[in-house]
């Protein structure tokens, strides 16, 4: 009898992901210091009925028996994130031996439970006192990011041999500097560009940090891509596009991997561009790092600093249960994108779905639109790897449902459900589907090789 071929190559990663201010709380605990997310929450009409992250799904205090349910489920890694704040409570200066024990306490464990760790360094809670200096808007920033790396490199590079620079780039500079949803909330058509070279440089530099502290390091960036489509096809709508385009899938990947930015932007940050620059920015990583949902869709607004848009999706688009649209085939067609654009190994560090999961009577959660979702487009990723696309890895996101940034804790992506006033997990349906997926792509097969109808659309 042949013995099953599993679609997925020998040391495929599977894994999950969290960030620090999603998950940790502990927000004036044993030292930490305020990052811009703090601020956010406590500013008027910053994030949905005034949640935040102060207590979160309590991880500082629960960190063991998270690690014991990622062990439940069977991955091979954990994906977290370093609170820039908890290991430095102003940014720079001395350290914080309480914060950097709470990652060295994690880290071990993790590698006891045969859980490899995969520390991401930036994941948006820049410390509000380096804000207050000029935050990613200041050239500064790009050497306080560097004194930070090291810190990290140095005190867990012994154990830690997987390393992420930044998460979602655009993310933070976009809605942090242009369009106003996330901290800091600044709209500013030259801090936005700043802040694009800045973080570009900061990545530069930690890419080199790594290199030198860390023996062995496989080091990448975290990219959200996704194909930006016109709303409407009309002219202004196809130049809004453009734009947005340009600003959230290429002023990072473009300069970090080709070495220049994309030609709308280039003309508009070379003010802000020192000699040299380019080639600080444009460091050898190992591996691309691809966050994706689904499609952007984009309209001309004349109201907003750049001129474009937030769309909606054509109404007939199925949608899951926080009204983004589900289109698989984007995600195989963006994998087999990156791999001709940037050549790299690829990693999909983020994909999930959201929902309003409830504990049912039975005390089980059951999300068949998750289940349905992470279906579909593990069979978009295998094909777009049938096709040539050279991925080595996925994390779905999240393992526990958290603090959704702006949203708040009304929407919940993880498969692990979180009964935040009393701090409960769950583990949803979702979760005994992954590690089923997990077990039998490890035995050969696939728990996932039949087509699924997708979700109805949201109404």
């Amino acid at each position: 009898m042949t013995a099953p071929t599993s679609p997925y190559p020998p040391g495929f990663v599977w894994g999950v992901s969290t960030s620090a201010y999603q998950i940790e709380g502990a927000a004036a605990e044993d030292g930490r210091g305020p990052s811009v997310w703090d601020t956010r929450c406590r500013t008027q009409g910053g994030v949905v009925n005034g949640d935040t992250g102060d207590v979160a799904c309590d991880h500082y205090h629960r960190w063991e028996e998270d690690v014991g349910l990622m062990a439940g489920l069977g991955v091979d890694a954990y994906r977290f994130s370093v609170s820039w704040p908890r290991v430095l409570p102003r940014g720079r200066g001395a350290p914080n031996e309480a914060g950097l024990d709470f990652y060295d306490r994690l880290i071990d464990r993790l590698l006891e439970r045969g859980i490899e760790p995969w520390l991401c360094l930036y994941h948006w809670d820049l410390p509000q006192a380096l804000h207050d200096l000029g935050g990613w808007s200041s050239r500064d920033s790009v050497g306080w990011y560097a004194d930070y790396a090291a810190l990290c490199a140095k005190r867990y590079g012994d154990r830690v041999k997987r390393w992420i620079t930044f998460n979602e780039f655009s993310v933070f500079t976009l809605f942090g500097y242009a369009i106003p949803w996330a901290a800091p909330g600044i709209v500013d058509r030259t801090q936005h560009l700043r802040a694009i070279h800045h973080a570009n440089l900061a990545h530069g530099a930690g890419v080199e940090v790594l290199r030198d502290l860390v023996p062995g390091a496989s080091i990448g960036a975290i990219h959200n891509r996704q194909a930006v489509i016109p709303e409407t096809d009309t002219p202004e709508n196809r130049a809004a596009a453009a734009l947005l385009d340009e600003h959230w899938n290429l002023v990072f990947c473009d300069p970090q991997i080709l070495g220049h930015y994309p030609p709308q932007t280039a003309a508009l940050i070379e003010p802000h561009v020192q000699p040299g620059d380019m080639a600080r920015i444009a460091r050898p990583v190992d591996w691309f790092g691809l966050n994706h949902y689904g499609p952007i869709f984009a309209k001309a607004d004349p109201s907003r600093v750049w001129g474009y848009g937030w769309g909606d999706a054509p109404p007939d688009s199925p949608t899951h249960g926080v009204g983004w649209a589900i289109f698989p085939d984007a995600f195989r067609d963006e994998l087999l994108t990156i791999q001709t654009r940037y050549r790299l190994p690829i990693v999909v560090t983020e994909n999930g779905c959201g929902g309003s999961d409830v504990v049912a009577s039975d005390g089980a959660v059951h999300d068949p639109h998750r289940i349905a979702y992470l279906t579909i487009y593990n069979a978009a990723m295998r094909d777009a790897m049938a096709r040539g696309a050279d991925v080595r890895g996925y994390f779905v996101w999240s393992l526990l449902d958290n603090f959704e940034w702006g949203s708040g804790y009304g929407q919940r992506f993880g498969v692990v459900h979180v009964d935040f006033p009393t701090g409960t997990r769950t583990p949803k349906d979702s979760a005994r589907w992954y590690a089923d997926l997990i077990r039998a792509a490890r035995q050969g097969g696939s728990a996932t090789t039949g087509a699924v109808t997708p979700p109805a659309p949201a109404r």
